[in-house]
This record gives C-alpha cells, sequence and structure tokens, in this order.
C-alpha cells in the first residue's frame, strides 16, 4: 500500500466503516482494547464473588522509561472519556449474541444488565518518584475493575508510540510501511504452511488498535485458512470472526487469594476455580492456563476427569517444546489420545518459533498459535513489556483481605510480595 493508501486509512485515527447501524460497536469504545477473556472471566466474578474488590496494578517490565513520551494528563483523558462513556449499547448487544456451541449464550442477560448499569472504577494515573516512572492503579469490584487491565495496557501502548514517533521525528507513513513489509513476510510464511493456525492475541501490546486492524484483516484477506479468531472483542466484532479466549492467571491468582484471606486452603483453591469455571462455561472455554503456581504444580494438581473433559491448554512460560513433550506423555499416561486435545502456545512468539513448533508437533497434538506483540507491533520501533495484574484483594463489608501471587515457569515472571512469593513455592504449591 502506498503512502495515500495509509493516510486514507489512519486519517485522523478514525475507523474506517465502523458505526452502530453496520456493526455491534460504536467505534473507539471499550471493546477496542478488551480482550474476551475479560467478559469471561467477569461474569465468573459477578456470578460467584460480587463482594469481592481487587486492585489492579500496572507494571512496565521493560528497560524503555515510558514517561520518555507518554503525557499523564493524555492518558488520564483517555480513560476518563472511556469511564464516562461506558459500555455502548452496540458492545453490550454484541456479548450478548454471542453463543456457545450449543446454541445458549455465553453472557446471560442478567449479567449484561449489570455490566449497563455499572460504572468502571476511576483510574488513577500519577508520575512515582521511586521508579521515577508511570504508575496506574485501579481499585474497584472485581467484575467491574477487571476490564481495565487489558484496556490500560493497550492505551498506554498506543500513547506511547503516538509520543514516540512525534518527539522521535518520525514519518509515520515510513513506520506503516517498514511495518507493512515485516507483515508481508509474515503472511508469506504463513501461506506456506497452511498447517498453522493461529488466533491473534496482541490487543496488550499493539503499536495501536487501528494498526492491529490493519494486520488482521491482511491476514484474514490474504492467508485466512491460518486465522481461527481473535482476542480482540471489537475485532470480533466488527470483522465477523470468532473472538477467542478463556481466561487468565488473574483468575487463579484472585482464588487463591481469597483463601488466604478466609483462612481456607490456599493449594485447593486452584482446583475449586477450575470446578467453578468448568461449571459456568463447560467444554466451549475449557482451555487451561497452566503456570499460575508453575506447570509442575498444574500437572499434579489437575485430575484424571478434568483433563478428559477440558479440551486442552495454554502454554505462557518456560520452554514450549519441553513443555509440549510433558503435555502429550500426561495424556498418553492417561490414557487419553494427544490428538484429540489442543495447546495453545502464547508465550512470546516470533514466526521462526511457530513454525518450529507447527513442524515439532504436527501430527502429535493440535496446536494452536496465541500471537501477540510481534504479530501487532513490529514495524521497526522497540516494543514495550508492560503489564498490569490483579495484586490486593478484599471482601466488602469484611476486614478480610490478602495480596496476590503469581508464580510461573520462568523467573522473571513471579508477582508479589517477596516473603508470600516464597510461602507460595514452598509451602502451598510444591510439589513432591
Amino acid at each position: 500500500m502506498d503512502g495515500l493508501g495509509y493516510q486514507k486509512m489512519f486519517n485522523e485515527k478514525k475507523i474506517q466503516n465502523l458505526t452502530d447501524k453496520d456493526l455491534p460497536i460504536d467505534g473507539g469504545g471499550i471493546s477496542t482494547g478488551l480482550d474476551y477473556y475479560k467478559p469471561t472471566m467477569s461474569q465468573l466474578a459477578y456470578e460467584k464473588e460480587p463482594d469481592v474488590h481487587v486492585t489492579f496494578t500496572f507494571h512496565n517490565r521493560g528497560e524503555q522509561r515510558l514517561l520518555d513520551y507518554v503525557d499523564i494528563e493524555i492518558l488520564r483523558q483517555h480513560f476518563a472519556n472511556l469511564q464516562t462513556k461506558g459500555w455502548t449499547p452496540g458492545e453490550l448487544r454484541y456479548l450478548a449474541s454471542i453463543k456457545m456451541t450449543d446454541g445458549q449464550t455465553v453472557f446471560q442477560p442478567a449479567y449484561i444488565d449489570y455490566l449497563q448499569t455499572h460504572e468502571l472504577p476511576i483510574v488513577e494515573v500519577r508520575y512515582d518518584e521511586k521508579i521515577d516512572d508511570l504508575a496506574i492503579v485501579v481499585t474497584g469490584p472485581w467484575a467491574i475493575s477487571t476490564f481495565w487491565e487489558t484496556i490500560v495496557m493497550s492505551v498506554v501502548n498506543e500513547v506511547y508510540f503516538e509520543g514516540y514517533v512525534r518527539k522521535r521525528g518520525l514519518n509515520l507513513l515510513r513506520v506503516y510501511d517498514e511495518g507493512n513489509q515485516r507483515l508481508s513476510e509474515k503472511i508469506a510464511v504463513l501461506k506456506a504452511n497452511p498447517d498453522i493456525k493461529l488466533a491473534e492475541f496482541g490487543t496488550r501490546r499493539h503499536f495501536s488498535f487501528l494498526w492491529q486492524k490493519h494486520v488482521l484483516e491482511r491476514l484474514l484477506g490474504e492467508c485466512p485458512e491460518n486465522v481461527v479468531g481473535t482476542s480482540n472483542v471489537a475485532l470480533a466484532a466488527s470483522l465477523g470472526i470468532k473472538p477467542i479466549g478463556t481466561f487468565a492467571h488473574e483468575m487463579p491468582m484472585v482464588y487463591a487469594a481469597l483463601a488466604d484471606a478466609r483462612g481456607e486452603d490456599i493449594r485447593a483453591s486452584h482446583r475449586f476455580f477450575l470446578q467453578d469455571w468448568f461449571s459456568l462455561y463447560g467444554e466451549d472455554h475449557s482451555i487451561a492456563l497452566t503456570d499460575t503456581f508453575r506447570t509442575d504444580f498444574f500437572f499434579s494438581d489437575l485430575t484424571l476427569e478434568q483433563a478428559m473433559a477440558w479440551r486442552g491448554v495454554r502454554q505462557d512460560s518456560g520452554d514450549p517444546f519441553r513443555f509440549g513433550e510433558r503435555l502429550i506423555q500426561f495424556y498418553k499416561d492417561g490414557n487419553i489420545d494427544p490428538q484429540t486435545k489442543t495447546v495453545i502456545f502464547s508465550d512470546g512468539l516470533d514466526i521462526e518459533t511457530i513454525v518450529a513448533l507447527s513442524e515439532h508437533f504436527l501430527g502429535r497434538i493440535n496446536v494452536l498459535f496465541g500471537w501477540g506483540t510481534t504479530l501487532t507491533n513490529d514495524l521497526g520501533i522497540r516494543a514495550l513489556n508492560v503489564v498490569m495484574k490483579a495484586t490486593h484483594v478484599k471482601i466488602s463489608g469484611s476486614n478480610l483481605e490478602a495480596d496476590t501471587v503469581k508464580l510461573s515457569d520462568t523467573r522473571g515472571k513471579h508477582t508479589g510480595p517477596i516473603s508470600l512469593v516464597k510461602e507460595y513455592e514452598e509451602r502451598h504449591f510444591a510439589v513432591g
């Protein structure tokens, strides 16, 4: 595409052909920064823990100083606009229209009414002297505050890269041309490997929503056989493709913290969560994330009945090749045919790793790739490594509260107070 083509496509940041009449969203709303696992997790929180408040804390795991290119007041205005606007009727209609394979709606009418009548909590954005950088915190009812995770991350990325391009005096059309060339190379590889199946997972660390939309439109237009869906709610709605996602680390983290606050068995909270999730969503959303408290614990805790009932698992840290081999053996040890199950690889993928994993496991287990940052933010500018994690839980009307912990198969991805992380490792989720 030439410069004029990009100029038309991104002029004044207007979303092309996006109206409430034609599409289930109104353009630029909550759902543009929303991954599909947010409403599914939110509904479970609404059903099971309506009195729980959760704090979400933003953290920059990368080396770039965000405030070199991010204006705090611009961020505040973005979040205030979304908080004031809330859900649009089109967004709620779309969520209400999503169905499971048995024809039942994923989201119940009472939950949709809840979203319509409850405002998003206010986002606190400030300068933190200790880290000399941006600090963002949100606290509110779990079923509502959860939405800010992916929204905050996507907006921070967009504002950062707008500031980066402007302050560096870069030609934006040349940046787009570089990104488009890199995307063309990826598409060529995908077209040569039709067995590769991927879901676009790039919302949280995209260059911008419009660039993400452009990337997905090119994939659907040029290698549609490789694409099974997107995690982005707005893009699933506007492009008429399947929304993909089940749950994130947040769910077992909060369940464990609630068990801690209530004086209950922290270790058992993981199995209780899996039971609650499957009870609400069944097989349709039965892809289990394995590394919240490390994969060793997950495999020791998962029952044979659950292994048979759930469609598969998602790997998000550690060595994906070793993980895949271990998963196949785990199924074989339970007399389960691995070819009836799915593994989703989603940890820092690039096209070379995707090809290698696809070839390695071809014909042995169903493989799907959740491809994020290097798909929707590969334009020649170093991508950010930011997260927004649930960090604290409190039960309304009581003095019960606790911090959250996330372990990982990659040491640098552990989160939580150091002493509590050690307690989780050595006591609550130790194996053997």
